[in-house]
């Protein structure tokens, strides 16, 4: 049985995460809830959940300062937010499990699953690469977990050159000749980085703008990138791709 304690500020949201977890949820007992970080730690000593579902904005300070009084966290999270975009994408890119307000008992019910089988130090490493994509807004400092059979990557995204789809498996080729190949799709992979100068040139192709060294004609219409990497560009892209080399 997965013991869940809510953390949020309004209690009709306590209220209603712990009546959709019991719904939706099987082998899943709520032991609790608090509205703010000194309630929230003193829960957290007296009924040593499993996991959390944390809201970012709490009454007296936020979601963070709760995980601050850790070195190692003794519980999995799953932040509830409303937060504004810039964060969201922060979340996405480390990889956070999040769900936002208003609550998607769909969504609900997959983070809940996912945290079950989530490892703890993965969740560390995670909590690192958010905390430092908050801190650094430039697209230089940013970064992405990248996670595969093995390992889990932090990787600056500025070091990625470009990705290749094989299938449900998507190939990072980054700087100095690096490789990381992960099982997720390119279509996800393109949805969290076309913000920081990446462009899907091709169905199987996602190029980072900065590391295109020309555009040939030849051969239907190709880049060259950095690496030496020769890769196709689809007829219809290559309009787009040409704007916006003026915008670089």
């Amino acid at each position: 049985m997965l013991r869940v304690l809510v953390i949020d500020d309004e209690k009709h949201i306590r209220e209603m995460l712990a009546g959709m977890l019991l719904s939706i949820c099987a082998d899943v007992e709520v032991v609790g809830g608090a509205e703010g970080v000194k309630d929230g730690l003193a829960a957290i000593r007296n009924l040593h959940p499993d996991l959390i579902l944390l809201d970012v904005e709490l009454a007296d300070g936020n979601g963070f300062d709760i995980l601050h009084h850790y070195d190692e966290l003794p519980f999995k999270v799953i932040f509830v937010t409303a937060f504004e975009e810039y964060a969201v994408k922060a979340f996405q890119i480390s990889a956070i499990d999040y769900i936002l307000k208003p609550v998607d008992p769909d969504e609900l019910k997959k983070a809940v699953e996912k945290a079950i089988h989530t490892v703890k130090a993965e969740f560390l490493i995670k909590m690192g690469a958010f905390f430092e994509n908050m801190n650094h807004k430039t697209i230089g400092e940013r970064k992405i977990v990248l996670k595969t059979a093995d390992s889990v990557h932090l990787v600056k995204i500025c070091e990625i050159i470009h990705c290749d789809s094989d299938q449900n498996y998507t190939e990072f080729r980054l700087t100095e000749g690096r490789k990381i190949i992960v099982s997720r799709t390119l279509k996800d992979f393109e949805d969290l980085l076309k913000d920081f100068s990446f462009f899907r040139v091709h169905k199987s192709h996602l190029v980072n703008l900065r590391y295109i060294d020309r555009f040939d004609r030849t051969d239907g219409g190709q880049v060259v990138m950095s690496n030496g990497s020769h890769i196709p560009v689809a007829s219809r892209k290559q309009g787009e791709l040409l704007e916006l080399f003026e915008k670089i």
